[in-house]
C-alpha cells in the first residue's frame, strides 16, 4: 500500500462479550442505538480509538443467516451511531458474516465507508481451503481500496498476509476468552500455553479484559456478565503478553470505571518497538517485557500453581525508572479480583521480585524518571 497513514491501531470498546449489557442506565440495554452510544461514550472518556458494533445490527435470522447486510435494524441506527462516535473522536467497526459480505463486497464496503465506518470484523469463515484463502486476500485488498481496516474472526492462523496488507490489524484463529461464556476451557494454563504456541504465528484477537475474575472453585460459565478464570492481574497481563494491534476492552463500561487495574488498560499500547522474553516454561508461566517509546510494560502469568518470580530489569536503559506495579493482592488466592497497586523507583541493575497467586499475574508500567 502506497499510503498507510490511515491505518490506526488501538483499543476498542466492545458490546458482545458482556451481552450488550449496561448497569444503572436509563434505557434497556441490548443491541440498540442507546447501548452502542453508551459504549461510545465510554470509549471517548478513556481515549480508546474504537468502538466495535458486533452481531445483531442488521436483519438476520441468526449469526449464520443474514437477511440484509445493507440495512440496519430499526433498533440500531448505525449511521447515527457512527456520526455520534465521530463527534466524540471514536472510530466505529462493524461486524459482518463472511458469506454475505462475499456476495455484496463492493456494495457493502462502499456503503459502510459512506456511513463513516473505519473497518469491518468478518466472522465465521471456519476453514482454510483455497477458496477461503482467496476470500481473505480479496477482502483486505478491497477494504484497503476504500481505506478500511479488517479483523478476521472464525479465522485460520496468520500466514503473513498483513505484511502486504497492514490494514489487516488482527485476527482470531485462537480459542479465546469468549469460550468462558459457555465452557471451562479457558484456564490460566491455557492462557500461558498460547504465548508459546498460537502467538508465535502473529497477532491474535483474544479479546482480553474481563473484570469478573474468579478462582477455579468460583468460576462458572455464564452468557451475560461472564467470568474469567484467574486473577485481575492475570487478565491485565494479557494486554502485554498477547500481541494485537487492535485489542478489545471486552467488558461493559460499569465493570471498569472506578475499578482497580483499569488504569493499566487505559495506558497500555497495542503496538511495540521492542520485545524481550524475560522467563517462561510452557505450560507453567510466562513473563514478557515490551517497549513503546521510552516506557516498558511487563506482563507475567502463571497457571493454577502459585509461584515466586524474579525478573532482572537489565532490559531497561540507563537512568532510573518509575515502576507502577499491578500485582495479585494478598488474598487473591481466594478473591480473584484482589489487586495490589504500588509504585517504586528502579534501575537496570536491579531485579523485580513478585509473588503470583494461583492463576495469578503481574502487569508493570516502567517510565523513565524525570
Amino acid at each position: 500500500l502506497a499510503d498507510t497513514s490511515w491505518i490506526t491501531p488501538g483499543r476498542a470498546a466492545w458490546d458482545w462479550w458482556s451481552g450488550s449489557f449496561a448497569r444503572n442506565v436509563s434505557f434497556k440495554p441490548g443491541m440498540n442505538t442507546q447501548t452502542m452510544m453508551h459504549y461510545v461514550d465510554f470509549a471517548a472518556r478513556h481515549k480508546f480509538e474504537y468502538m466495535l458494533v458486533d452481531a445483531g445490527w442488521y436483519p438476520a435470522l441468526d449469526y449464520a443467516h443474514p437477511i440484509d447486510i445493507l440495512h440496519h435494524t430499526p433498533e440500531t441506527d448505525v449511521p447515527r451511531i457512527i456520526e455520534y462516535a465521530t463527534q466524540k473522536g471514536v472510530k466505529v467497526l462493524l461486524w459482518v458474516f463472511w458469506s454475505a459480505l462475499d456476495k455484496q463486497m463492493d456494495e457493502a464496503l462502499k456503503l459502510y465507508k459512506s456511513w463513516g465506518a473505519a473497518g469491518v470484523k468478518v466472522d465465521f469463515m471456519d476453514r482454510d481451503d483455497q477458496e477461503m484463502v482467496n476470500f481473505y486476500e480479496r477482502t483486505v485488498r478491497k477494504a484497503a481500496a476504500v481505506q478500511m481496516i479488517v479483523d478476521f474472526h472464525g479465522a485460520y492462523k496468520p500466514t503473513g498476509l498483513r505484511r502486504a496488507y497492514p490494514n489487516l490489524l488482527t485476527r482470531e484463529g485462537i480459542m479465546a476468552l469468549e469460550y468462558s461464556k459457555w465452557s471451562t476451557r479457558i484456564t490460566p494454563e491455557h492462557d500461558v500455553t498460547l504465548a508459546f504456541t498460537r502467538l508465535l504465528a502473529g497477532p491474535a484477537d483474544y479479546t482480553p479484559g474481563g473484570f469478573r475474575n474468579a478462582t477455579r472453585e468460583q468460576f462458572k460459565p455464564v452468557m451475560v456478565e461472564p467470568m474469567t478464570q484467574g486473577t485481575r492481574a492475570h487478565e491485565l497481563a494479557k494486554y502485554v503478553v498477547y500481541e494485537s494491534p487492535l485489542v478489545m476492552v471486552s467488558d461493559y463500561p460499569e465493570a471498569y470505571e472506578g475499578q482497580p487495574g483499569f488504569e493499566f488498560i487505559e495506558k497500555v499500547p497495542t503496538v511495540w518497538d521492542d520485545t524481550k522474553v524475560l522467563d517462561g516454561e510452557p505450560p507453567k508461566f510466562v513473563a514478557i517485557a515490551r517497549q513503546k517509546n521510552n516506557a516498558w510494560y511487563v506482563g507475567a502469568m502463571t497457571n493454577w500453581d502459585a509461584r515466586d518470580l524474579e525478573f532482572p530489569l537489565s532490559f531497561l536503559g540507563p537512568g532510573e525508572y518509575d515502576a507502577q506495579i499491578f500485582a495479585d493482592g494478598p488474598d487473591a488466592d481466594k478473591v480473584a479480583t484482589s489487586l495490589s497497586v504500588t509504585k517504586k523507583r528502579v534501575k537496570a541493575s536491579e531485579t523485580l521480585n513478585v509473588h503470583l497467586a494461583p492463576g495469578g499475574g503481574l502487569a508493570v508500567i516502567l517510565t523513565l524518571a524525570k
